[in-house]
């Protein structure tokens, strides 16, 4: 983990952010890890949380972008504007 987490979390996608948060609650259950340690990975998984968050996030705004017919077939897709 010491290589991801020096990783730029902006630049992570959606699965890899997951992997890193499930890697982190799995140590932290295991109670097996110094308190400064938790404090640090914690914080690293709170950061890791927000991106899955905001990835889910865009990805809902861009499944509701999907434009219907009057059968509700899918017809296509308008733009997504994310900053």
């Amino acid at each position: 983990m010491a290589e991801t987490s020096n990783t730029d979390v902006k630049k992570l996608t959606f699965e890899t952010a997951i992997a890193e948060l499930e890697s982190i609650v799995k140590r932290l259950e295991e109670g097996k890890v110094p308190l400064e340690e938790s404090v640090a990975i914690y914080e690293r998984g709170e950061v890791l949380k927000k991106r899955c968050e905001e990835l889910l996030k865009q990805a809902e705004a861009r499944v509701e972008k999907i434009t219907l017919d009057a059968s509700g077939k899918p017809t296509g897709a308008t733009p997504l504007d994310i900053d």
